[in-house]
């Protein structure tokens, strides 16, 4: 086991647009609005996660959709509160993800979700990687979710990983990168946003999976 190298992703926001997912939603009930929806909804996902960490994801999105919409004065039908979860099956993988995943697959690296979402949706969101995935750890799984340590533990007791032989990728700082630099799980910020957070805290920092592959090995051979 300890011969294996794995390299894990965070799946929403890292593979597959989030941020267009959470706004096309929005503008099918508000259209023009996908942006600010988008925006306040922000504020309030981590806010509803910490209150009820065990809460199933398809609930953490209507609830903070809820808080949203509220926030900014907009009639949320009961019914509609469900838009998106219904939606995130549908939600678009990044230009280039196949590509890098393939390539470290060909580099010898297996591959890993670590999600802050449920077993349903991430199965759901897999066909549209079109590259095998080797393991998945969810929300839903552990009963928590990110920036807790939980599914970093559960992995690493799970797939005898450490950082040896292991490189975790993903572009939230707040979700990822912290709780990975906290366990010293060397680390790949896809810093997608271009955001201003401390950068040395990753021990590379790409602005999408350009390149991936080759900084992946890097980063392990520097361990």
């Amino acid at each position: 086991m300890s011969q294996i190298r794995w390299a894990t992703f965070d799946c929403f926001g890292t593979l597959v647009d989030w941020r267009h997912g959470i706004a096309t939603g929005a503008e099918l009930l508000f259209p023009g609005q996908g942006d600010r929806v988008l925006e306040r909804y922000n504020r309030h996902e981590f806010e509803v996660q910490r209150e009820s960490p065990s809460m199933r994801y398809r609930a953490v999105l209507a609830e903070a959709l809820r808080r949203a919409t509220a926030e900014l004065g907009l009639p949320l039908r009961p019914d509609d509160a469900s838009v998106l979860g219904t939606g995130i099956p549908y939600w678009p993988v990044f230009p280039g993800v196949a590509a890098a995943l393939t390539e470290l697959r060909e580099s010898g690296w297996r591959l890993a979700l670590l999600t802050n979402c449920d077993r349903d949706i991430i199965g759901e969101t897999q066909r549209r990687l079109d590259v095998p995935i080797d393991a998945v750890v969810t929300a839903e799984d552990v009963g928590a979710y990110k920036p807790a340590h939980h599914h970093f533990s559960r992995f690493a007791e799970s797939f005898g990983a450490n950082r040896d032989n292991w490189v975790h990728v993903a572009q939230s700082y707040f979700h990822d990168m912290v709780p990975a630099s906290e366990l010293n799980i060397p680390r790949v910020w896809i810093n997608r946003m271009a955001e201003a957070d401390d950068p040395a805290i990753a021990d590379a920092v790409l602005p999408d999976l350009d390149g991936l592959a080759s900084t992946v090995e890097r980063v392990h051979a520097a361990r």
